[in-house]
């Protein structure tokens, strides 16, 4: 040890003219020196002008002239002690048991009369004496014996990790615990730096364990939405216990999903076994297409609500939903976009009856939003649908057969709006088609060429169709009555340039025939008018002459023969080249809607105007049916044009000349 430095210092008092005078004398010489010397000279002087002993100024300069020369200054000696310091006799001991009672008290929470200074003290003194390993131990040994004693007061038996599992297990059966206790053991397991492995991986083993049982017995007894209800209780008792008593570590594997778990294990088997469960696609019935879009919007729409009121419209669930959507509608390919364009087919065609325009207009916009979910963000998709609904909607333009142009012309709006004036182009150019002729056939029927050249009795109305817009149509040849070639020549005549090329396969006739009683059909192919009205000049015909005057092509002309003259024939009668014809001028119908329709007719023709309940009053008198079924055929009636309702009575109907 490194001897102690000291300086004497000396300290004295000498007269000087101006008063006091201190004077120090270091002794520099002696750096080795241990003694320490002290003048009491130095005391400082009692300025307390009250004091007994204070001098006045006079005094004070008296006594300076009158003192006597200073004393050798009296030296104050410090030893420094040699030896080690050392504990007292049973010090560790005394100082455990101190610290033993004070741990015991904090535990079982009671006062603790040991002074807490004195015992950090005495724990400090036995740290700098290098004892502080030996008293960890006795600390640790020491909690470690209070948490056994505490769960053998939990469970009543040994502190083994099952019975606490046992424990844990109560939760689950809703048994009360103390859980406030509980978090304090499991937190103790965290201080210690056991918890991760003494407790909470056999607890999540023994909670999979627990629940594995649990859903195979509630899978069994229960049906699925009780199921489900009893798994979102599990999972939120699971968080109240994450919270209440279990470390937040152990919150993401015990509430982690399946599919998680396989990924982040990397289980290659699971994972295909349940692609492979996953990836099933339902089967396609054919028998119930006509129901598929209804039941896609009522899907639809479902799913929308739940998304609306349980997920707060979240962007990204709705992003996944309308995903998912799509794809399991163009699983199907073609067909889901051709069911689309038949169902609107169906609703914007005029027999559509008992919807009102709202509730038209209503299921257009669904149908709609199911276009945009569906096919909008597939081109192919989308390209499938407008060919289909441009196919029908021709039918329906040039048969006259839309319930609504305000509808049709609706509906293009909302396609334009979602897919662009592009994708609208053909449709709006075939409406222009149709009001140009109209427009035309008045021009017709006033023109020289209606007057002078067209048989009286005949009437004759022409649509003109640009070619880029409507449905490509195949070729049908076949030689017209020359009464037709009236309109091509007016049109030529009013636009020259242009070339006119007659489409076949769209036109239908309505044709009067005098038979025992004389009625009206309608032949729906011009290729059967052409047939028929080569009887007028003929009695019989065979097959090659007829082939010649018509020009029909030879598969379709056996068709047409098969379908006018071998009605009462057994299936499969085909026509052969040496087959002759001959106008049956004895034919009748016993089907009961051709009765019936020409009654209407008759009546309605020399009514004009009459009422529904008049109307079925008549006919019920004339054949006693149901008046359902002759409402149904008032209403065929309706679509074929020869009646019209009232516009603003429905009960009302109107004959159309």
């Amino acid at each position: 040890m490194t001897k102690a430095k000291s300086q004497a210092v000396a300290c004295s008092l000498e007269p000087n003219k101006k008063g006091l005078h201190h004077r120090h004398h270091h002794n520099s010489n002696n750096q080795n020196a241990t003694d320490v010397v002290f003048d009491p000279s130095c005391m400082p002087l009692d300025d307390d002008p009250n004091s007994a002993d204070a001098l006045s100024p006079a005094t004070a300069n008296l006594s300076l002239k009158k003192a006597t020369p200073p004393q050798p200054a009296k030296k104050l000696v410090i030893k420094l002690v040699k030896a080690k310091p050392t504990l007292p006799a049973n010090f560790e001991d005394e100082t455990w048991a101190k610290l033993k009672s004070a741990i015991n008290a904090i535990f079982f929470k009671q006062p603790n009369s040991c002074d807490m200074e004195k015992l950090y003290q005495a724990v400090i003194t036995l740290c700098l004496h290098r004892l502080g390993g030996r008293l960890y131990q006795r600390i640790e040994k020491e909690c470690e014996e209070l948490m056994s004693v505490a769960l053998r007061s939990l469970v009543g038996q040994s502190p083994d990790l099952v019975v606490f599992l046992s424990l844990v297990e109560k939760c689950w059966l809703g048994e009360a615990i103390d859980r406030t206790l509980l978090n304090h053991l499991l937190k103790m397991f965290t201080a210690l730096g056991i918890y991760s492995g003494s407790f909470e991986k056999p607890f999540l083993e023994h909670t999979s364990e627990f629940y594995a049982a649990e859903g195979t017995k509630y899978i069994q007894q229960y049906d699925v939405p009780d199921y489900l209800k009893h798994v979102e209780t599990r999972l939120h008792e699971e968080h109240e216990r994450c919270v209440l008593y279990l470390d937040a570590v152990t919150r993401k594997p015990l509430i982690a999903t399946g599919f998680m778990m396989l990924m982040e294990g990397h289980r290659i088997e699971d994972l295909r076994r349940m692609y492979s469960l996953f990836s099933r696609i339902m089967v396609i019935d054919e028998e119930k297409d006509k129901d598929m879009v209804p039941f896609l919007l009522e899907f639809k729409a479902s799913l929308d609500s739940i998304w609306e009121e349980c997920f707060s419209k979240n962007e990204t669930l709705c992003i996944h939903i309308r995903d998912a959507f799509e794809y399991l509608i163009n699983l199907c390919q073609n067909r889901p976009a051709e069911l689309v364009a038949k169902f609107l087919d169906e609703k914007l065609h005029t027999g559509n009856k008992g919807t009102s325009k709202e509730e038209l207009e209503c299921t257009l916009d669904k149908v709609l939003v199911l276009f945009r979910d569906t096919f909008l963000m597939v081109n192919k998709g989308k390209d499938v649908f407008e060919a289909f609904y441009r196919k029908d909607l021709a039918k329906r333009l040039l048969l006259g057969k839309s319930a609504s142009i305000d509808a049709e012309k609706s509906m293009i709006s909302k396609l334009k709006t979602e897919c662009g004036s592009q994708f609208t182009n053909k449709l709006e150019g075939m409406f222009k088609d149709i009001e140009l002729s109209k427009e035309i056939n008045e021009s017709f029927k006033q023109s020289s060429q209606a007057r002078t050249k067209l048989p009286s009795g005949i009437e004759m109305s022409v649509h003109v169709l640009t070619t880029g817009y409507w449905p490509t149509y195949p070729p049908t040849v076949l030689r017209l009555p020359c009464e037709l070639n009236v309109y091509q020549e007016f049109y030529l005549s009013k636009y020259s340039g242009r070339h006119l090329m007659w489409q076949n396969s769209l036109g239908h006739c309505v044709l009067k025939a005098g038979f025992l009683k004389v009625f009206s059909f309608c032949c729906r192919l011009p290729s059967k008018t052409v047939v028929l009205m080569l009887f007028n000049d003929a009695e019989k015909l065979s097959f090659l002459d007829i082939k010649g005057s018509t020009s029909i092509e030879d598969k379709e002309l056996r068709r047409t023969l098969q379908s006018l003259a071998c009605g009462k024939f057994p299936k499969g009668r085909d026509v052969e080249n040496d087959d002759s014809f001959v106008f049956n001028d004895g034919f009748s119908s016993p089907l009961f809607r051709i009765k019936v329709d020409a009654a209407i007719v008759r009546i309605m023709k020399t009514r004009k105007v009459l009422s529904h309940t008049l109307l079925i009053t008549e006919l019920i008198q004339q054949f006693p049916r149901k008046p359902t079924d002759l409402k149904k055929r008032i209403e065929s009636l309706i679509d074929r044009e020869y009646l019209e309702q009232g516009k603003n009575n429905p009960q009302i109907y109107n004959y159309l000349a």
